[in-house]
């Protein structure tokens, strides 16, 4: 009797189970029947159409059209496929009637020669984690996109299984590109050239070993993104104002002074409002191809206009020794040596940072969701509240950490070296910073009738001063590389060049490149008003470092020395070592005891239940 009750009882709590199981499963079906939606946790949101996504395709003119061609047959083409479609679901859901899309599997024929003829190139996949033996299974198709916008057509014409994170930043930026030439929308960016400036067009990306062929920021922009073109603009020492349908002007790092008739010029341009001016320089000014890498200490008049928008580029080089790019490098015996550059400062987003001490604003259009950025060579800037109307906004985008010192003078030696002498007091320094709004003119409180401009300007106009002299290129390929041969050697290409250099070049190009074209491309997007792929962008970016954010900030004495910092530096070592530890453990062997205990506390409760029954 008392065995059938038993039964019975686990019979009863074996349905309940099961209730209760489909009940979920039920309630689920139904809250995703009537709104479709994901959790979407990571930091880019990887797995969510952006908002600029969806707005450009709802305010197209005209439908869309995308023919997806795929191949199926292979675990990870199935998988890609399978993100492919939910994203394109998405951009439908987003743009209704404006988009439209169909999936083709190019298995006959008609099919493949219908691919190729739209552009399409072949591929072949390898699933080797599939093989049995030594046998991989092989997929050979065609995975690519077509896009057709009124007259015009673009064409992806491969997409790698493995280009899921960045897949929707690549189809917006196409349907931009396509929208953009069939309405003969044009953003065209003008350069300041003839001031020894470092170029968007130099090949310092890259340690060029001799190679002619390298690649510049420019054809790298143009390349990918050609709704972006550059003009050269020689300000021709203030004698002609400049070309109104430019959207906006772009300073990069001078070796030659301004005049102030030329300040006043780009003054002028941005006073005719909705334009934008970015300047890409500090006082910290290196020659090309110097491995010496000694440093003059000099604005070239910039600071008289920045200072006018309410920032104010001091005349020094930053030393962050809190976040300072480090490598470890081999030595002639074999062993290796760690080499660290205080002057290349690495400014990450870290949520441990309240707004008045946020080192990276990721909120920025520049650096949305960027977790990291290089700036080398940074001057320190101040913003000047006083020198615009309250209605503008004046922002700070970007810091080093409090273990920053900062030198002045005339000449710096930057040159590498493995011991560096930093010298207190340390503080925090802005390195980067915006104005938008209606400007006040720069030169407002001293006017030339020459040069008539507005006491401010009728429409917002923007302001970005990122206050690092090479920004825009690689420090070591800069300072590395060798002089370009002219005349009859011109196909040798670069010869000599520091070799130290050229190596550390390569290890600044894999960490760091990537998010500064990231960032300098948004910043394009920040400066024309066209907000639809910065968040997109974000999601080719890899996940951001931990920030052991429980460990709470470190804070600098002012007047601590290389000792003190070092001790510190070694205690928050040994705490997140701490942490890590913590961690790992709690992961390896805290869960399964957990689900141990849980078992325990389940079998007693079952004895004492059949001890109650059985009396």
């Amino acid at each position: 009797m008392a065995t059938q009750e038993r039964k019975r009882s686990v019979a009863t709590q074996t349905g309940l189970y099961l209730v209760v199981v489909s009940a979920i499963a039920i309630a689920v079906n139904v809250l995703s029947a009537g709104a479709y939606g994901r959790v979407d946790t990571t930091y880019a949101k990887r797995y969510t159409l952006s908002v600029g996504s969806g707005r450009l395709v709802r305010n197209l003119k005209e439908p869309i059209q995308i023919d997806a061609y795929v191949t199926r047959g292979l675990a990870q083409l199935d998988m890609f496929v399978r993100d492919l479609t939910d994203l394109l679901k998405e951009y439908q859901r987003a743009g209704g009637s404006k988009f439209k899309f169909t999936l083709i599997e190019a298995n006959t024929d008609e099919l493949r020669q219908r691919a190729k003829d739209a552009g399409l190139e072949p591929m072949t996949s390898i699933d080797a984690n599939a093989a049995s033996g030594d046998k991989a299974e092989i997929a050979q198709g065609y995975m690519g996109i077509v896009l057709k916008y009124g007259s015009e057509k673009e064409v992806i014409p491969q997409m790698a299984p493995g280009m899921n994170t960045g897949l929707e930043f690549w189809i917006t930026n196409k349907i931009r590109e396509v929208r953009d030439r069939a309405e003969n929308l044009k953003h065209q960016i003008g350069v300041i050239s003839n001031k020894d400036e470092i170029k968007l067009t130099d090949n310092n990306l890259l340690a060029r070993h001799g190679q002619r062929n390298s690649p510049n920021l420019q054809t790298i922009l143009t390349s990918n993104f050609p709704f972006y073109t550059f003009a050269d603009v020689d300000l021709k020492d203030g004698n002609e104002e400049i070309q109104k349908d430019l959207v906006g002007l772009i300073i990069t790092q001078p070796r030659k002074n301004f005049s102030d008739k030329e300040l006043r010029r780009i003054d002028q341009f941005l006073m005719r409002g909705n334009k934008s001016l970015v300047v890409y320089a500090s006082a910290v000014t290196l020659k090309p191809q110097d491995a010496s890498m000694e440093a003059t200490l000099d604005l070239h008049g910039l600071e008289k206009l920045t200072q006018g928008y309410g920032i104010d580029i001091k005349k020094d080089v930053v030393m962050d020794y809190g976040a300072q790019f480090s490598f470890i490098v081999p030595t002639g015996t074999g062993q290796f040596v760690s080499i660290r550059h205080p002057a290349i400062a690495r400014i990450v987003d870290d949520p441990r940072a309240d707004e008045k001490e946020k080192l990276l604003d990721t909120s920025f259009a520049g650096f949305f969701r960027i977790p990291e950025l290089s700036f080398p060579f940074p001057s320190s800037v101040e913003l000047i509240r006083n020198k615009q109307p309250m209605d503008v906004e004046l922002k700070v985008v970007a810091r080093t950490t409090a273990q920053s010192t900062v030198t002045t003078g005339d000449t710096v030696d930057l040159k590498l070296k493995s011991d560096w002498k930093p010298k207190p007091p340390f503080k925090q320094q802005a390195v980067a910073a915006y104005a938008k709004g209606k400007l006040k003119s720069a030169f407002a409180e001293a006017k030339d009738e020459s040069i008539p401009v507005p006491e401010r300007s009728e429409q917002d106009s923007r302001v970005l001063v990122v206050a690092s002299s090479e920004f825009i290129t690689n420090p070591f390929a800069y300072a590395g590389n060798g002089q370009e041969m002219g005349g009859q050697f011109q196909m040798m290409g670069a010869v000599g060049g520091d070799q130290l250099l050229q190596q550390v070049a390569q290890p600044y190009a894999e960490r760091y490149l990537m998010n500064t074209i990231v960032s300098v491309k948004n910043t394009l997007d920040w400066m024309t008003g066209d907000s639809d792929l910065i968040e997109a962008s974000a999601k080719i970016i890899g996940d951001p470092n931990l920030t052991y954010s429980s460990l709470g900030k470190v804070n600098v004495p002012a007047d601590a020395d290389e000792a003190t910092m070092k001790r510190m530096d070694e205690e928050f070592r040994s705490k997140r070592q701490s942490l890590q530890n913590s961690v790992q453990w709690t992961l390896t062997l805290g869960v399964p005891v957990l689900f141990a205990l849980f078992g325990i506390w389940r079998w007693r409760q079952r004895g004492s239940l059949r001890v109650r029954r059985a009396a």
